[in-house]
């Protein structure tokens, strides 16, 4: 078995365990899941893809991947790049972990977990350059559409820069467009799961055309949508980044709306009510669609720069992966 396989089958088994609906409603309201991290911690987790850890930035993506599945509560993409970009190593400490969100001006905003985070990163779209907060003092508590905790910070004047070599912006759109293709995945297997469990005048409402087409429909939309992630997380370290990046977030995107809508239907009035467990996915998968660049600014993105190659390579660009 290689080193990705093993992730995230440990992985798997771990937040199957952890990642139940009573701690994800706990979290919501607030409450920090501090044994689901300390598991991370003692499997060695939160050091996916740092250096001297044995793994690779694909293998970051993996876990994400499976955190997405599970609607993992923790700031996992903000811990595991952030030890990425301030080159941590594997005896860094394991009960601090650093949050990463959008510099806007004097602030820092959407910081995930902030208010429990050692050091808090600031990132700039179409900037290579971080801004490091090395003593965070929240400002702000809040959270977004899935009750996700997210923070707001003050820049205080003794902050510092650090540059990263990939574009960090993209990082974390790849981040979320991972997270988005795992809980696409968990809506569909939610889906499929009512379908063959839920009854109606007297057969399975699996066996019903119209459920069977929803049902497909999203299926074939999951499978794009992981694809369309990999190719992102395949392009890492090469020219193509940006544009791969722009075309999976963006795709990924569109697959959120056209999933969370079937599945839905599919669920009927249940899937909407807060004792179902659909809605822990269907709001992260509406929440993270419009983090670090929804659908409209990544495909302006990539549009801008097939414009700027000119009608005669933007097929050939398009047709090959170099």
């Amino acid at each position: 078995m290689d080193t990705r396989q093993l992730i995230i089958d440990t992985a798997e088994k771990i937040f199957t365990d952890h990642c139940q609906k009573s701690l994800l409603d706990a979290a919501e309201q607030g409450a920090f899941p501090q044994d689901l991290w300390d598991k991370i911690v003692e499997n060695g987790f939160h050091q996916i893809g740092s250096c001297g850890s044995g793994t690779e930035a694909a293998d970051l993506y993996a876990f994400l991947k499976v955190c997405g599945r599970f609607s993992v509560p923790l700031p996992m993409a903000e811990v595991l790049l952030s030890n990425q970009w301030l080159a941590t190593g594997v005896t860094a400490s394991k009960t601090d972990f650093a949050s990463i969100g959008r510099r806007n001006g004097d602030s820092i905003n959407q910081v995930p977990w902030g208010r429990k985070a050692t050091k808090v990163l600031g990132v700039v779209a179409d900037s290579n350059k971080v801004l490091v907060m090395d003593t965070p003092s929240v400002n702000d508590t809040g959270s977004n559409l899935a009750g996700e905790a997210h923070d707001t910070f003050l820049l205080a004047g003794t902050e510092r820069e650090i540059e990263v070599e990939e574009s960090p912006f993209a990082q974390m759109a790849l981040a979320r467009t991972n997270l988005m293709a795992g809980g696409l995945q968990a809506a569909l297997d939610l889906g499929l799961q009512f379908a063959s469990e839920r009854s109606q005048f007297g057969r399975s409402i699996s066996k019903f055309q119209a459920v069977q087409h929803s049902l497909a429909v999203v299926a074939a939309e999951v499978a794009a949508a992981q694809r369309a992630a990999d190719a992102a997380v395949d392009a890492l370290g090469t020219d193509r980044f940006i544009d791969e990046v722009s075309a999976s977030k963006a795709r990924v995107g569109e697959a959120v709306g056209i999933v969370a809508e079937q599945v839905h239907q599919v669920h009927g009035a249940m899937g909407f009510t807060y004792e179902h467990r659909l809605h822990h996915f269907t709001r992260r998968l509406w929440a993270w669609r419009d983090e670090w660049g929804n659908e409209f600014y990544w495909q302006a993105k990539l549009g801008s720069r097939l414009a700027a190659m000119g009608a005669d390579k933007v097929w050939g660009y398009i047709a090959t992966r170099g």
